[in-house]
C-alpha cells in the first residue's frame, strides 16, 4: 500500500490527509485551526507522519497559481519562484502555504512534492470571460485577468455529478456553486469552466463568511478619499465583511445565522442578501451555457445546509430549477424531485481526494 500526503493550508487553518492511492480511502488526518505554519500545526503534521512510512508523494493546495502555474506542477526551483510571484494575488493564503511547503520538503525530503493550484481548473476560460474591461496597457503590464478559484472542489464535484447523472463529465453543462468560508459560482460547458464569479483575486464575486465579494469600485475609491486608509480597507474587505458584516458582527457562519434568524433581523437580512447574490451569480453564469443539465451544490455550506440551498433556488424557477428540495443525506446525490427538468445535486467537498488524484497525475 502507498499513500499520498495532501496538504490544504488556509489563511488560518490546516487540513492534512493521508490518502491510500489504490482505494482513495483517507487513512488518517489532522485539522488545525490557526496559522498553518505555526508550531501547533507542525506538531500535528509530525504526529500524522510519524506513523506513515509509505508516503510516495505530497500534494499541496495552492490557492493562486498566478500566470506561471496553470496545472499541477512538480515542485522545483522554477515552480517555487512562480508560486512566490503569485503571493501578492492571494496574500492571505499563498505565503503560509509556501512556508509550510518548505517545512515539509525538509520533513519529507525523499518524496516528490506537487503544487496543485486552485486556479488550474479555470486555466482555459474563454477570452470573453477572462478579460476585464480595463485599459489595455494595465491588462498587459500587470497581467490583469480573471483566474477563478475553488478549482479542486469544482473538479471533484463535476466528476461526482457525472457519476450521479450517469453521464460523461466531458459532455456535461452544469452550474456549480462552492459555498463555504469562501464562496463562488462556476459554469461548466462540455466539462470545461467557461465562467466563474471569482476573478483576479479570491475577493471578487458573492459574499463570503468574512469577505465582501464584489462591491462598487467607485464606493471603495470614495472611502479611500474620505477617511479610510488602504490597510483598513483591505482588512475590512477581507475580515469584517460578508456574512459577518451583514449580521452586524454576530457571525460569519450560516449555521449560527439560520439559528438566530427568527429573532435577529440582521441575521435574517444576512441570509437573504447571501442567497440573493448567489442566485444572481448563478443566473448570470447560465448565460454562458446552451443548456443546463444540473445545478450542483458543494462546499461545506452547499453540501450540509438545506436551508441555504432552499433560499438560493427559490429565485431560479426561470431556469427550470425546482424550488421543492429535500434535505439530502450524508452522501452525494439529488435533492430535487425525480421528475425535475433540471436536477439539483449535492456533492460533499473532497479536496483531499482531488489533491491526491492531481498529485499522481502530475507525477
Amino acid at each position: 500500500m502507498s499513500t499520498v500526503l495532501t496538504v490544504n493550508a488556509g489563511s488560518n487553518s490546516l487540513k492534512a490527509h493521508l490518502v491510500d492511492t489504490g482505494s482513495e480511502e483517507v487513512l488518517d488526518s489532522v485539522d488545525v485551526e490557526g496559522p498553518p505554519d505555526a508550531d501547533e500545526a507542525r506538531r500535528a503534521l509530525d504526529d500524522l507522519l510519524d506513523g506513515a512510512d509509505d508516503v510516495v508523494a505530497a500534494g499541496h493546495r495552492l490557492v493562486h497559481g498566478g500566470p506561471g502555474l496553470r496545472a499541477p506542477t512538480l515542485v522545483d526551483d522554477d515552480a517555487i519562484a512562480a508560486a512566490h510571484r503569485a503571493e501578492a494575488l492571494a496574500p492571505l493564503h499563498v505565503p503560509p502555504a509556501l512556508r509550510l511547503l518548505e517545512v515539509l520538503r525538509e520533513r519529507l525530503s525523499g518524496v516528490s512534492h506537487v503544487l496543485c493550484p486552485d486556479t488550474a481548473f479555470h486555466t482555459d476560460l474563454p477570452e470573453v470571460a477572462a478579460t476585464y474591461p480595463l485599459p489595455a496597457e494595465w491588462r498587459e503590464r500587470y497581467g490583469l485577468r480573471r483566474y477563478g478559484f475553488h478549482g479542486l472542489s469544482y473538479r471533484w464535484a463535476l466528476d461526482r455529478a457525472a457519476v450521479l447523472l450517469e453521464r460523461s463529465a466531458d459532455g456535461l453543462s452544469v452550474l456549480m456553486t462552492h459555498l463555504g468560508g469562501g464562496c463562488s459560482v462556476c459554469a461548466v460547458r462540455d466539462g470545461r469552466s467557461v465562467d466563474t464569479s471569482m476573478g483576479f483575486t479570491p475577493l471578487e464575486g458573492v459574499p463570503m463568511s468574512k469577505r465582501s465579494g464584489s462591491v462598487d469600485p467607485g464606493m471603495l475609491l470614495w472611502l479611500l478619499r474620505n477617511g479610510i486608509d488602504l490597510d483598513a480597507l483591505e482588512h475590512g474587505l477581507n475580515h469584517e465583511s460578508g456574512l459577518l458584516g451583514l449580521s452586524g458582527g454576530r457571525s460569519g457562519d450560516t449555521r449560527d445565522l439560520v439559528a438566530a434568524a427568527g429573532e435577529d433581523p440582521a441575521a435574517a437580512l444576512a441570509l437573504r442578501v447571501f442567497a440573493h447574490r448567489v442566485r444572481r451569480e448563478l443566473a448570470a453564469a447560465a448565460t454562458s451555457l446552451d443548456r443546463l443539465d444540473a445545478l450542483v451544490f458543494t462546499g461545506e455550506i452547499g453540501w450540509d445546509q438545506p436551508e441555504v440551498r432552499a433560499d438560493v433556488v427559490a429565485g431560479l424557477s426561470l431556469l427550470d430549477i425546482p424550488r421543492d428540495l429535500t434535505a439530502g443525506t450524508d452522501g452525494d446525490g439529488p435533492v430535487s424531485p425525480p421528475d425535475a427538468v433540471v436536477p439539483v445535486l449535492v456533492v460533499r467537498p473532497r479536496e483531499e481526494l482531488q489533491l491526491c488524484r492531481d498529485t499522481l497525475a502530475a507525477l
